[in-house]
């Protein structure tokens, strides 16, 4: 007897989710009902594909064969569902995009309502998290990646880059004074990163050349409330520009040492896996970003 799409489903769902339990909450049936089905797929096959265990499930050798012909068998019906809607220029369906929430907040977010205006059968669902997450296991489709790419799992896009800057707010400034060297910042409030340190080197050398690497006199897990911190006056930042945009226009923050700033740039990148056969919708949403972010957001 041969195995059926729900029954793939089911089981790729399980070891994405990592639990029988959230698979259920994913495909929105009941515990019982994965559970039969995965019961139903390894009798059916003769083979034990997961084994199961009170604190977790771990695939067998056989449950990894299969599991990448699910994967592969899935991505096609998805692809060929897809084309035939293609035909009718209507592309349909859910569409999951990550992001750190900085740049959710200040760049997708403004242009997400021009996106949904010209595809409204996409259904959009926005994650965001400060450290990158695992795309299988989180179901993302697309991730939008700072900064440098390590997992060559993952095929990426090059969307831009966005400059980094030292700002404060002008009354800061004001009861401190402006500092005209990096030894004055021994007398300042710095604010940066508690947990992603590699954002406290700053784009400023000391004068034998090495780079500035700051140790925050107040810190959070968040550029989004660095910036309230700057704009409050409660010290200078290194920020994207990409995030500060508005507050540099309308003179709430203004530049620090911009004479001695060194142009250094996060790259900004599209990024999906390698495995996973890119569906319209991702297409489409990344083609948009590509279109929408170097003219008002990111540098080519």
């Amino acid at each position: 007897m041969k195995s059926t799409l729900e029954e793939q489903q089911a089981f790729v769902t399980v070891v994405d989710s990592g639990s029988i339990t959230g698979a259920a909450e994913r495909l929105g049936i009941t515990v019982s009902g994965v559970s039969r089905a995965l019961n139903r797929l390894e009798q059916k096959l003769g083979a034990t594909l997961l084994r199961r265990t009170t604190r977790r499930l771990e695939l067998t050798e056989e449950g990894e064969t299969f599991l990448n012909h699910c994967r592969r068998i899935l991505a096609a019906v998805e692809e060929a569902e897809e084309a035939m809607l293609d035909r009718h220029n209507q592309p349909q369906g859910r569409l999951r995009i990550n992001a750190a929430p900085s740049f959710m907040q200040f760049v997708i977010v403004p242009v997400i309502g021009e996106f949904r205006a010209r595809y409204p059968g996409i259904t959009l669902e926005l994650d965001t998290h400060d450290r990158f997450v695992d795309l299988l296991e989180q179901r993302v489709d697309l991730a939008i990646r700072i900064g440098k790419l390590e997992d060559s799992s993952l095929h990426a896009r090059l969307l831009g880059y966005s400059p980094l800057r030292l700002l404060a707010s002008p009354a800061y400034l004001k009861r401190h004074g402006a500092p005209q060297s990096i030894d004055d910042f021994q007398d300042h409030s710095l604010l940066g990163f508690s947990q992603l340190d590699h954002l406290n080197r700053w784009p400023l050398c000391h004068a034998d050349g090495q780079p500035l690497h700051i140790t925050p006199t107040l810190a959070a897990s968040s550029g989004s409330t660095l910036i309230e911190l700057a704009m409050a006056g409660e010290g200078i930042v290194c920020l994207a520009d990409f995030m500060t945009i508005t507050p540099r226009h309308n003179g709430t923050l203004v530049d620090v040492l911009p004479d001695c700033t060194e142009m250094q740039t996060q790259a900004v990148n599209a990024v999906y896996y390698r495995q996973t056969t890119l569906s319209q919708r991702t297409r489409l949403f990344m083609e948009f970003l590509a279109e929408q972010l170097p003219e008002k957001y990111l540098i080519a």
